[in-house]
């Protein structure tokens, strides 16, 4: 075999997913039809979960280097009270302002650095998979070539090739609003930025004082929504912004890239087909608000990388692999409702929809309703492995408080959260479970004084890390398995019996203690 996987697609969720098996020692070979990178800016913000993700993998720094945080975003184009990152439980309560094309170029660096193989100008045009293995069919700059590998990930956007040559189904909503974005040059001077709504839809206007290079969406409710990739001219644009800014925008060359897009909402029938999967937007496609689709994008890559890489190493629980498409399909139901939710709230309807967005904006001054959109919109509500573990059945084995009740174990508040950002000292250094994480592999925190966690988990140690190690601020566990996607298997409170289901979260997350 030549390469374990094959990631389809070299954007920000292929180059993650493809650092992230390379971290776990997997041979891997990312394809992209692309001969260079395509330099659009279509999302500018990452969320609170993927900083937490960046910064578990220590690349937090890199990214916020000379770019901007923000502490709440709009909601549906609510901007007097924003979401408020304040109100949730992190240990970075904020967003990062960070171009779509950075991201890649940092990604793509990271990725690099790991001696990830990625070829551009190859792009995949068939795919057999038998029980073994999938055979890619590319055409390549010297013609077609068959590369062979143990498992394909699709991430190769809403119009994946791979989900159409798998046969995956792709149901949802088809497209009720047309929308343009153009970095375009504007004549004028002292055009102010707005997001605004009027009568006929939304514009957004970002251009500096001085005129030049900026942006302008249009967003057109009930038009006809021609072909996603019929291209834009700048007439086109100018009569849109027309209709919806009620005057003429001047709008010349030159022009950096012009694009159209919809509010098609799709999620896929199945994350898997065999030794086919997906990730990204070739699992699901929604309206961009929010830069939900990056990050959710992201969210994925994280989920899937090392249970893949447990797979294919050996070690994997049976059905560990197909609780990706348990936990990525369940949290992407909740963007899509999400998405649609602030479309709707930005309808131009005034008899009906301005009324709602008062109400709305009245509600998210509410700190329970705030709190709760912040972290739904952020990714942070979400439980993995709490409610079933791999294989389907129910987890309580799988993540206790230490204690029983009624003879039946009690899940711990923590299972299935990210990990605290707790304050920790091991071996006479501050750390945090975020630093612990930094190489990919699970990791047991024993904060015990007897140490008994870590020596029921010593027959994993060549598939997770122990960590021996106090808090001194206290308000900690007495122990927490923590998976490589730095959400919780295991904890165990402080005064019960420290290693009650721990054996149990073992083999359920990283496989049978006497793997080989």
């Amino acid at each position: 075999m030549e390469y374990d996987v094959i990631v389809a697609g070299s954007g920000p969720v292929g180059l993650m997913l493809a650092a992230e098996l390379r971290l776990a020692g997997v041979r891997v070979l990312v394809v992209e039809k692309l001969t260079e990178p395509a330099g659009h800016d279509r999302a500018g913000v990452l969320h609170t979960r993927t900083v937490e993700y960046l910064d578990m993998r220590g690349l937090l720094d890199r990214f916020k280097d000379g770019m901007a945080t923000v502490s709440g975003l709009p909601f549906g184009g609510i901007f007097s009270r924003g979401l408020d990152h304040t109100l949730v439980e992190t240990g970075h309560p904020y967003s990062l302002l960070v171009p779509q094309s950075r991201t890649e170029e940092l990604l793509a660096e990271h990725a690099a650095a790991l001696d990830t193989e990625v070829r551009r100008g190859h792009e995949l045009t068939g795919l057999a998979q038998d029980a073994d293995g999938v055979t890619v069919t590319l055409a390549t700059p010297a013609g077609e070539r068959r590369v062979r590998a143990r498992y394909l990930v699709g991430c190769d956007g809403g119009r994946s090739t791979v989900r159409r040559l798998a046969g995956i189904g792709f149901p949802g909503f088809a497209p009720s609003v047309s929308a343009l974005i153009g970095y375009v040059t504007l004549t004028e001077r002292n055009v102010p930025k707005r997001w605004q709504r009027t009568e006929n839809g939304v514009v957004v206007l970002a251009f500096p004082p001085e005129g030049g290079i900026g942006r302008v969406v249009v967003i057109e409710y009930g038009r006809p929504h021609p072909p996603a990739g019929e291209p834009v001219t700048l007439e086109e644009l100018r009569t849109a912004a027309h209709r919806v800014y009620g005057r003429e925008l001047d709008v010349v060359e030159p022009v950096l890239w012009m694009s159209r897009f919809s509010d098609a909402t799709r999620l896929a029938e199945s994350y898997r087909s065999g030794r086919v999967l997906l990730a990204g937007d070739a699992a699901h496609i929604h309206f961009p608000i929010g830069g939900q689709g990056l990050n959710t994008g992201v969210h994925d890559a994280v989920n899937l990388g090392w249970k893949l890489a447990a797979e294919i190493h050996g070690w994997a629980a049976p059905g560990l692999l197909d609780s990706y498409h348990r936990e990525r399909h369940r949290a992407v139901e909740r963007v899509l409702l999400y998405t649609r939710a602030q479309l709707a709230l930005m309808n131009p309807d005034e008899h009906h929809v301005t009324a709602l967005r008062e109400v709305f904006e009245e509600l998210l001054f509410l700190e329970d309703t705030n709190r709760h959109l912040t972290a739904t919109l952020n990714g942070l509500d979400l439980r993995y492995g709490d409610e079933e573990g791999p294989d389907g059945d129910a987890a309580a084995d799988g993540g206790t408080g230490g204690g029983t009740d009624g003879g039946a174990a009690r899940r711990h508040p923590l299972v299935g959260r990210f990990a605290p950002d707790l304050e920790l000292e091991a071996d006479g250094l501050t750390t945090r479970p975020a630093e612990l994480l930094r190489r990919g592999r699970g990791v047991l925190v024993d904060l015990t004084a007897d140490g008994a966690p870590a020596r029921a988990a010593a027959p994993w140690r060549g598939r997770i890390d122990v960590t021996t190690a106090r808090a001194p601020q206290g308000g900690a566990p007495a122990a927490l398995l923590v998976r490589p996607d730095g959400h919780v298997a295991w904890a165990a409170e402080p005064g019960a019996a420290a290693t009650d289901g721990l054996t149990a979260a073992l083999a359920r997350w990283f496989g049978p203690q006497d793997w080989r």
